[in-house]
């Protein structure tokens, strides 16, 4: 009997994750910090509720991520720039830097860990499944 596509799913996600948190380790960034950095990049301004969702944890997680990232000068929340309760984050300089260098590594893993597969239509498949999904929001 062939394995369930889902258990696969899951035992690659543990994979990844590992090989990334090892990618990451030179660059002192754990896997929660990298992501929050990404979606920055993507994003900037987000409140700490929309960060966490779309960084995959929980607010108060995020509340601590963010607390590291700017104690190390990689992200800002200024405090003069708050929309209510809400104090948006951006990359500073450093963090740019930082996340470009962190790219590269993560880049090789994928690589590495993809090799075989198409990435541009892997890619588009695993968008489009998501997408379709009401808990990928």
């Amino acid at each position: 009997m062939q394995p369930r596509i889902s258990y696969l799913v899951g035992r690659l996600d543990r994979v990844v994750r590992r090989r990334l948190a090892d990618a990451l380790r030179p660059h002192e960034l754990s896997l929660q910090e990298y992501t929050t950095l990404s979606v920055l990049r993507a994003r900037a301004g987000l409140s700490n509720a929309q960060l966490a969702r779309r960084s995959l944890v929980t607010p108060q997680a995020m509340n601590e991520v963010l607390a590291r990232l700017e104690q190390r000068g990689l992200v800002l929340r200024d405090p003069g720039r708050t929309r209510g309760r809400i104090r948006p984050a951006e990359l500073t300089a450093s963090g740019k830097r930082l996340l470009a260098a962190a790219d590269r590594s993560v880049d090789a893993v994928e690589r590495e860990l993809f090799a075989g597969a198409d990435g541009n239509g892997l890619r588009e498949l695993l968008v489009a499944t998501l997408r379709s999904t009401a808990d990928s929001q």
